[in-house]
């Protein structure tokens, strides 16, 4: 894309709108010429008025009088004017002369001549042979400052508290006056709210008080164009009290009159100005509106302003004078309206409406431009105004109404606008727009130049622009021609336009470079063409390094009386030279002998206290200049710290050179080592393009190096960082390096993982590792997939794809061998030739079954299955293996067929044996074999079947013993859950344990297969027995359990206190709670329970004492009498006191049954006076004392409990 400025092309719309179209595109196209010697040594140009005198010109009548009329143009113009209409011929006048080479007027008034003389309307033209230029109506009026007339003023006098208007009326002056009051000192009379200068400068009282009393009430006008200043008569103000009137007038008073008088007499407010309750005011677009409302009363008033129907604006409007006065600044039609101002005070309030009405003498919409057309072009001038009332528009040509000026056929007048069509040379002419009302006018000049010139620039040749780097760049290419130019730019000797979307053109020709880079350096061309030539310029730019300040003054701390050292140390530019100065404080360092600087250092020795401050360091170049501060603070000396020890600074100052396309130089200047040698520096890159943010390691070199060349990769958009390591650590990442693009190369390296299979059978599936970002080398990164089959003379079949990483061949024949080959490539070329890799078409299942399968049993639980192998070509696929299914369909001791899980094993690789472990004894199996491959099973093989013989059996499921009695228990089992064969006997083994748990001899009894009870006779009474129990078959014995039982004690019920409470006691127990009596034993000891902690309650709120011995004394059965330990009986009894627990315990039956009588016994005994419960298995766990403790309840272990009571729990 060229980047150019073209003249719009025009378009074509109805007929009604091309004056505007045309104006639009002359407006673009139409050139100001440039004020340039050497263009308009041979351009022509019609005049244009450049300056003069306002409309309305006071003049100081005791000075000369200058009417300025200035105008350029080719030729130059010649200068005429007119007085009040007619022309003034300034040769007849010796006082006036013209300004040689301009139209300005000088009057000499000075030595003769009165001013009022000149007074009128001047009017000035400007002519050459193009057209003539008018200036504005210049009306000419001395200023005039009158003295006051004279008059007699009278004392005003009046009472405390009234109103009261002092009137100024100065003379009527041009420019109106300045007003003010002062008193005979010049001091300005002190104004507030209630007293005031108004609009009109009349001083205004609401009220006046004693302290207003004065002779010398002043009015001054100031007329700044003579710089005299008018004053008034004084005029006497008093102010009575009421003590001065009852010693002056009581005489002429009654009594009522006087007495009743008040000196203050508040009273409402009142306007002094405006009157009445309405009132209009008219001013003028874009002055400043000033309304005003005074008003008088006691209290003194307060002035409030709102605006009827609208708001005030919040910038433009002010409150002057004590909010007496409310301004509206650069007023506007929409500022109309009816403003309200309302006085107010504690007796009332007032208001007034004044009708503000804003009119506006004429303004710009569009003023007409110059027009610069080429021979045959439109053009079109717009003079555009507005105003209240609407302006009217009324044109000139050179100076006379256009319509008497002489035709032109290329010129029609549509209103306010002129339309300009084919025109040629003769059409130049200067055009003159009028609009005007009765408040004021508008006149501008544009001219139409028509000319036919070939492209100029007029920028100097070779000009050469020096820029620092990342800055914009402006290139300068100043031009001209008719019809207007395109600017086109070039870079180098054969480069092409530049591009819009790097670079900036401006309309005037100038081309911007918005950051200006090192490649931005060259020799620029700027080209300018129309239909009559073509002209061109060299411009030549260089690119600077910008200058920087890479270790800048640090803060410092130093003691009065030592040294300090600031460093600044500068890069630049080699071709650029800078200055280096210091400041302190923003101004220069003092001339003193203790402040040294060199190259690099600002040292100042021998510190005091006035040296402390910011410290500067400025460089300069021509191009650019930097800065770094640092504040110094001066301390008392205190005792040198210790050194601290801390990982390295990070570098800085990171400068690649040498850049080459596989390499580059990285330098780098270390930071503060921080008190420890800095041993290495650890650089990594970040690749910008492909994996940002992410950064990677590079290399390492020694602490001693601060350079490295780096091996780089093709297309990688490099940064770099650097890090320190010293003893202590590593530093932080130094900032990234300016980042550094290698150009593009073909890959290096193909992809990796490239392998063959098929997912179909009638397909090959071709995938591969693609290679990253950075391994790409370049753009447009493909792969070229190549196959063919291995065993055929078929040539190489290759497919470039994108960058994917997986291609499908379609159609192959069913897993056949293909030779394969993946080479990457990018826009640069082909990675090297790729390694040749052996894949296979897509698998499909096997079509045979294995042959000649045979089963050997090894055991019981083991088989070994034999198998012929399957042809390879009837495999189809990879070789998995085998899989053998085998399953349990019968047994052959209950011959009950049932459906068994099938279970599977499979055999890796091509073996053709296997093994089946963990088979079930005396079972009927049967099993088939299958071949597998990549894609699933063969068919099955025909079935085979075969029994493993009877194994040794698990034990029995079950063992309990029932019915103790003194000297037999009954045994009763339940068979083996897994038989293994067929049962022929049961073993049983059983012997005696003692007290100290020694074993008796060992009793073997052999038991029939078909019996699941036994009972064992002629037993020893109170005995415990172990006992072994197992099944066996013809393959063996099997696994035994065993159990323990007691047999039961003799007629007394008691039993011996070193038998244990086993198994037996839990079913005794059982029996106990299924009895009659237990269960109302139980609840008569329940209400017993309940009616003891009713009495208890009862006697804790009375305050007593619940004495446990009284209550065992009063309530003990004679029965119950303490038992020796060594006759097998209880413990001792004891209290809560003495709380010993049982020295042994005893266990009950083995089948946890009680039989009635001992339960009567035992039970009825203790059944009153005794607060307890039974739990759920049977244990009676009450307890006698008071204190409560939780004792074991489990059936097999013995308790022992601190009271006779606690000792039932073994019994039962």
């Amino acid at each position: 894309m060229q980047l150019k400025i073209m003249m719009p092309k025009k378009k074509h719309l109805s007929a009604s709108r091309a004056p505007l179209i045309l104006f639009l595109c002359q407006m673009i196209s139409a050139l100001e010429v440039p004020l340039d010697p050497k263009l308009l040594e041979d351009l022509v140009q019609p005049p244009t008025i450049t300056q003069q005198s306002p409309k309305d010109y006071i003049i100081d009548p005791r000075e000369n009088i200058v009417i300025q009329c200035e105008a350029k143009g080719k030729p130059p113009p010649s200068f005429s004017w007119t007085r009040n209409g007619t022309h003034f011929d300034i040769d007849k006048d010796p006082l006036v002369t013209m300004k040689s080479g301009s139209g300005t007027l000088t009057v000499n008034i000075m030595s003769e001549g009165k001013a009022e003389t000149y007074e009128g309307v001047y009017q000035c033209t400007a002519r050459n042979e193009r057209g003539a230029a008018i200036s504005n109506n210049i009306v000419i009026r001395p200023s005039r400052s009158p003295l006051w007339t004279k008059e007699k003023l009278e004392r005003i006098t009046l009472r405390n508290g009234q109103s009261l208007v002092l009137p100024c009326r100065p003379p009527v002056g041009l420019p109106p006056p300045i007003i003010f009051w002062m008193d005979n000192s010049f001091q300005r009379l002190p104004q507030s709210e209630r007293v005031s200068q108004g609009l009109n400068g009349d001083l205004y009282f609401s009220n006046v008080l004693p302290e207003d009393t004065r002779e010398d009430y002043i009015c001054y006008a100031r007329f700044n164009h003579t710089q005299t200043i008018q004053q008034k008569q004084p005029i006497s103000v008093k102010v009575i009290s009421v003590d001065e009137l009852n010693d002056t007038i009581a005489a002429n008073l009654s009594d009522t009159e006087f007495y009743g008088a008040k000196s203050h007499r508040e009273r409402p407010p009142t306007f002094l100005t405006p009157e009445g309750n309405a009132s209009r005011k008219e001013e003028l677009r874009g002055n400043v509106l000033s309304l005003e409302c005074i008003a008088e009363g006691l209290p003194t008033p307060i002035i409030y302003w709102i605006k009827e129907d609208g708001t005030l604006p919040i910038n433009r409007t002010f409150y002057r004078n004590f909010k007496k006065t409310l301004q509206i600044v650069q007023v506007t039609e929409a500022d109309s309206g009816n403003y309200q101002c309302i006085a107010k005070n504690a007796l009332g309030a007032i208001h007034h409406i004044i009708s503000v009405t804003v009119k506006a003498a004429p303004y710009w919409i569009i003023a007409p431009q110059n027009l610069v057309l080429s021979p045959g072009e439109d053009g079109t001038l717009i003079c555009r105004a507005n105003g209240n009332p609407k302006p009217r528009i009324s044109w000139l040509l050179n100076g006379v109404p256009i319509e008497i000026a002489p035709d032109d056929p290329s010129r029609k007048i549509d209103g306010d606008t002129i339309i300009f069509s084919n025109v040629q040379e003769r059409s130049s002419a200067v055009y003159q727009c009028n609009a005007s009302n009765e408040y004021g006018y508008l006149l501008a000049n544009a001219f139409v130049n028509v000319l036919a010139e070939p492209p100029r620039i007029l920028t100097s040749a070779d000009t050469l622009y020096q820029v620092i780097a990342n800055r914009p760049a402006l290139l300068d290419c100043a031009f001209f021609g008719s019809p207007l130019p395109t600017i086109e730019w070039f870079k180098g000797a054969k480069g092409s336009a530049l591009r819009e979307d790097i670079y900036v053109l401006h309309e005037n020709g100038t081309l911007e470079i918005p950051v200006a880079q090192k490649d931005s350096t060259g020799t620029y061309t700027c080209v300018a063409r129309n239909k009559l030539g073509m002209a061109k310029n060299d411009i030549h730019l260089e690119i600077k390094d910008p200058t920087r300040i890479i270790k800048q003054p640090e803060y410092a701390v130093v003691q009065r009386g030592s040294t300090v050292s600031f460093e600044c140390i500068v890069k630049h530019d080699h071709t650029l030279i800078p200055t280096v100065m210091w400041l302190k404080d923003h101004r220069e360092l003092p001339s003193d002998g203790r402040f040294t600087v060199d190259k690099d250092h600002l040292v100042v020795a021998d510190v005091n206290d006035d040296d402390g401050g910011t410290y500067t360091c400025v460089a300069n170049t021509t191009l650019d200049n930097v800065s770094a501060s640092a504040v110094l603070s001066v301390v008392a000396p205190t005792p040198t710290p210790a050194p601290i020890y801390d990982v390295p600074n990070p570098p800085f100052d990171l400068e690649l050179t040498d850049q080459l396309d596989r390499s580059v130089q990285l330098s780098w200047t270390p930071g503060d080592d921080n008190n420890s040698p800095i041993s290495k520096f650890i650089i990594e890159y970040e690749d910008a393009m492909h994996e940002p943010g992410l950064w990677h390691h590079q290399t390492e070199v020694p602490g001693a190096q601060t350079t490295a060349q780096l091996k780089l990769s093709p297309y990688v958009n490099y940064s770099f960082r650097v890090m320190a390591v010293n003893s202590l650590g590593r530093s932080l990442p130094s900032e990234a390096s300016e980042q550094y693009l290698t150009k593009a190369a073909e890959p290096d390296k193909n992809p990796t993982a490239v392998e063959g299979l098929g997912s179909e059978p009638d397909n090959l599936v071709i995938t591969w590792k693609p290679l990253n970002g950075f391994e790409s080398n370049g753009p447009g990164l493909q792969y070229k997939v190549s196959w063919r089959q291995k065993d055929g003379d078929d040539e190489w079949t290759s497919m470039v794809v994108a960058d994917v990483s997986k291609y499908i061949v379609s159609g192959t024949p069913t897993f056949v061998p293909y030779l394969i080959k993946v080479q990457a490539l990018n826009d640069a070329g082909f990675a090297p030739e790729p390694a040749v890799v052996l894949g296979h078409s897509g698998e499909d299942l096997p079509m045979v079954a294995p042959g000649n399968v045979h089963v050997n049993v090894v055991n019981s639980t083991l088989a070994e299955v034999h198998w012929d192998p399957v042809p390879l070509k009837s495999i189809r696929g990879h070789l998995q293996g085998y899989r053998i299914y085998y399953w349990k369909a019968q047994s052959s001791s209950t011959r009950n067929r049932r459906h068994i899980e099938k279970k599977i094993l499979t055999f890796q690789g091509s073996k053709t044996h296997g093994m089946l472990p963990g088979l079930e004894p005396f079972s009927h199996y049967t099993l088939n074999v299958r071949v597998v491959n990549g894609k699933g099973e063969g068919p099955a093989s025909p079935d085979r079947v075969f029994n493993t013989p009877e194994g040794v059996p698990s034990a029995p499921s079950s063992l309990k013993i029932v019915n103790p009695t003194l000297d037999s228990l009954t045994l009763e089992w339940e068979p083996p859950s897994h038989p293994n064969g067929v049962l022929t006997e049961y073993t049983l083994k059983y012997q005696p344990i003692n007290s100290t748990h020694e074993l008796g001899p060992l009793v073997d009894l052999k038991i029939p297969a078909n019996k699941t009870r036994w009972t064992l006779k002629n037993l020893n009474f109170s005995t415990r027995y172990k006992f072994y129990f197992y099944a066996q078959t013809a393959a063996g014995s099997g696994n035994q359990i065993t159990e323990e039982a007691i047999t039961t004690v003799d007629e007394a019920g008691i039993l011996p206190p070193d038998v244990g409470a086993g198994k037996a006691m839990a079913s005794r127990q059982v029996d106990i709670a299924t009895q009659g009596w237990f269960i109302g034993l139980m609840c008569a000891v329940a209400l017993l329970i309940l009616i003891l902690l009713i009495v208890c309650f009862i006697r804790r709120n009375k305050g007593g004492k619940y004495p446990v011995k009284e209550k065992e004394d009063a309530h003990a059965d004679p029965e119950i009498q303490p038992m020796k330990e060594d006759d097998g009986t209880f413990g001792e009894y004891s209290d809560a006191e003495d709380h010993k627990p049982l020295k042994k315990g005893s266990r009950t039956p083995s089948d946890r049954t009680v039989k009635k009588e001992d339960s009567d016994d035992s039970l009825v005994d203790y059944g009153e006076g005794v607060n307890g419960q039974f739990n759920e298995d049977g244990s009676f766990i009450g307890q006698y004392s008071g204190k409560k403790e939780k004792e074991p309840a489990e059936g097999n272990e013995s308790s022992e409990a601190p009271s006779p009571v606690n000792a039932m729990n073994s019994f039962v």
